[in-house]
């Protein structure tokens, strides 16, 4: 038999976790607080219907939706992205600063393909998205954690792991983290930007959720504080548009924008043209603003569900994070409740999580009596009943 290439092999552990999250979403059976995706109700189905019948109406866009388009995306859904989503954060650019990706992990890879050699070491947070180490895994990357605290990584620990292991690049989920709900403060986000340059160390700043946030204060992103182009921007329109869409964005140096887009260009040529011209015309449309405001309302009331339910029915000594947006929360649980062990018995009572084992690159049992719990696509009445059934099975576990 033809051998597989060796990256095969270095990725197939977290390739099986990130199988697992997608495996109960699909179940209907299964109340499912596994994956991250967004409410059904924050889909806005009727709307892109109304703008599929204008860009395939005569005149429209139709033949542009249908033909290749250019490699870095086409330019008015990266204006729209300059002026909606950036320029509101504080972050003022030129299109040309802007690369359109097919989702939020694109970027990530391209930024693999472009910076990242066999052995590089990268810092990640403890816990950390366990589908983008899937990703430094392909790329046989080092992934070494850095510890967090209840308000992202610790800034110590941070500058220890970069003088102790040289590292290329520190990938960080600074708002409303996937998997811990926690959110970098502005002292910490300026202070990861001020050790980039200290140590010439790319950062990787992983921001899919921060347009999704429904309580607290607003924070401007690390890019904000980068003065030497140290920071790279990556986002996604999943969780404000469509997963289905597939499309993200990332913000970066003219100079490295262009060899992100000379690498897409040999991956897979450029985005898909129709769901860029959709989105470029719900946010030129005018469509956003409400749109936002809807699925904030939306996300903020289910939080609320969960939060509530797990104080109710998990046991005694549970700790939980309070996020002010995204879609998780992250549950620490009594001693001895062994979450991976649990998962089965769970799904037996048609509900799921994810075991906060495999957001640990550690692999020393870190997370083994946690859960990431995602409050997203469920109602407040599922929620809660959901909730109390595993509430039922970890106080009979105990």
């Amino acid at each position: 038999m033809i051998p597989y290439a060796s990256r095969i092999e270095s990725m197939e552990e977290t390739a099986a976790i990130v199988g697992s999250l997608f495996q109960a979403m699909t179940d209907p059976s299964i109340i499912s607080f596994g994956g991250g995706a967004p409410a059904k109700e924050a889909l806005p189905t009727e709307l892109i219907g109304q703008l599929c019948q204008k860009v395939f109406a005569p005149g429209g866009r139709g033949v542009e939706a249908l033909q290749y388009g250019p490699v870095a995306g086409i330019r008015d859904l990266k204006e729209a992205v300059a002026s909606h989503l950036l320029q509101p954060k504080g972050i003022a650019c030129d299109p040309d600063n802007i690369l359109i990706v097919s989702g939020g992990l694109e970027g990530i890879y391209l930024t693999c393909q472009t910076f990242i050699d066999p052995g590089d070491v990268i810092l990640v947070e403890s816990p950390t998205f366990v589908h983008t180490v899937e990703i430094f895994d392909m790329f046989q990357a080092k992934c070494v954690p850095v510890q967090t605290d209840d308000d992202g990584l610790n800034m110590e620990a941070l500058e220890q792991a970069i003088q102790k292991h040289h590292p290329k690049m520190i990938y960080t989920i600074p708002t409303f983290q996937n998997p811990s709900g926690r959110t970098l403060s502005r002292e910490k986000r300026q202070r990861v930007a001020e050790l980039a340059e200290e140590y010439d160390v790319l950062v990787l700043e992983d921001d899919p959720y921060r347009d999704i946030r429904y309580s607290g204060e607003d924070l401007p992103p690390i890019k904000v504080f980068d003065k030497t182009d140290h920071v790279i921007l990556a986002n996604s329109f999943s969780k404000i548009f469509s997963p289905g869409s597939r499309l993200g964005y990332v913000l970066a140096s003219p100079e490295v924008i262009q060899k992100y887009t000379n690498v897409k260009s040999a991956t897979n040529s450029h985005t898909a043209m129709l769901p860029q011209i959709l989105c470029a015309e719900f946010f030129n449309g005018g469509y956003f603003p409400e749109h936002h405001k809807k699925i904030c309302g939306i996300y903020r009331e289910r939080r609320d569900a969960m939060l509530a339910a797990i104080d109710k029915y998990f046991p005694e000594g549970t700790k939980h994070t309070m996020p002010d947006g995204g879609l998780f929360t992250w549950a620490e649980l009594p001693k001895g409740i062994d979450t991976t062990a649990l998962l089965p018995k769970a799904v037996e009572q048609h509900v799921a999580y994810v075991a906060g084992e495999g957001f640990f690159v550690e692999r020393d049992g870190s997370g083994k009596n946690c859960m990431r719990l995602s409050f997203g696509s469920n109602p407040p009445e599922k929620i809660e009943e959901g909730i109390r059934r595993l509430g039922d099975l970890l106080k009979n576990e105990l």
